[in-house]
């Protein structure tokens, strides 16, 4: 695979991303950064990198949140480019659940507190 087919491939599942291919001596090995912006603030940063070897391919897609200093959130990898951008999504979804579910039981927690200082009253 050449940098314009892995582009044609990134746009073709993220087309909402702004792709950078990135240039490699290294044969079998792609990385290419995607940004989302608004206006001077970005908004997302997804990487994703092809490794081929030995006629296996490998694809890792990593991604960092607001600004362009941020930290990489988190990573997935898999044998394809679809599989390893699901995985991070589901990744970032289950966390999403888990800490609307913590939310959710301080916020119940708070509520019993109000209705005991409510029937001290």
């Amino acid at each position: 695979m050449n940098a314009n087919q892995f582009r044609e491939e990134l746009v073709k599942i993220m087309p909402g991303y702004n792709w950078t291919i990135h240039q490699s001596r290294v044969p079998g090995y792609l990385s290419a950064t995607g940004t989302q912006s608004s206006g001077f603030n970005r908004l997302s940063t997804l990487c994703v990198t092809r490794r081929e070897t030995e006629g296996t391919v490998r694809y890792e897609a990593k991604s960092a949140g607001f600004g362009l200093r941020a930290k990489w959130l988190h990573s997935a990898e898999d044998r394809s480019l679809a599989r390893a951008l699901r995985g991070l999504q589901d990744h970032y979804e289950h966390m999403a659940n888990t800490y609307r579910a913590h939310a959710e039981h301080l916020k119940v927690g708070r509520r019993r507190i109000d209705r005991m200082i409510l029937e001290d009253l």
